[in-house]
C-alpha cells in the first residue's frame, strides 16, 4: 500500500502521527516538486486530480483508494491496525 501526502498537510500528519505505517506495509510517498518519482506514481494512478483536492491518499494493493483522513482511519482500524 502506498499513502501519498504532503509536507505541509495537517491531515496526512494525523495519519502518520496515529499509524505505524512501516509495520503496516503501507510505503509513504510526499508529493513535493523535488521528488517527481512520486509525482509520476500519483500520475500513474491517475490521482493528480484527486491530490489537487484532497489529501492523503491511500492506494491499495488492489490499486483501489482510501481517500482522506477521516476514512482512511475508518479503514485502517477496521483492518485490526490501531
Amino acid at each position: 500500500m502506498t499513502l501519498f501526502t504532503k509536507i505541509d498537510c495537517q491531515k496526512c500528519h494525523y495519519i502518520k502521527e496515529k499509524f505505524n505505517l512501516p509495520a503496516l506495509g503501507i510505503r509513504e510517498e510526499v508529493l513535493a516538486a523535488d521528488n517527481p518519482e512520486a509525482l509520476a506514481h500519483l500520475a500513474w494512478h491517475e490521482l493528480v486530480e484527486t491530490a489537487q483536492k484532497e489529501l492523503p491518499i491511500l492506494v491499495l494493493d488492489d490499486c483501489s483508494t482510501v481517500i482522506g483522513a477521516i476514512p482512511i482511519k475508518k479503514f485502517l482500524k477496521g483492518q485490526g491496525t490501531a
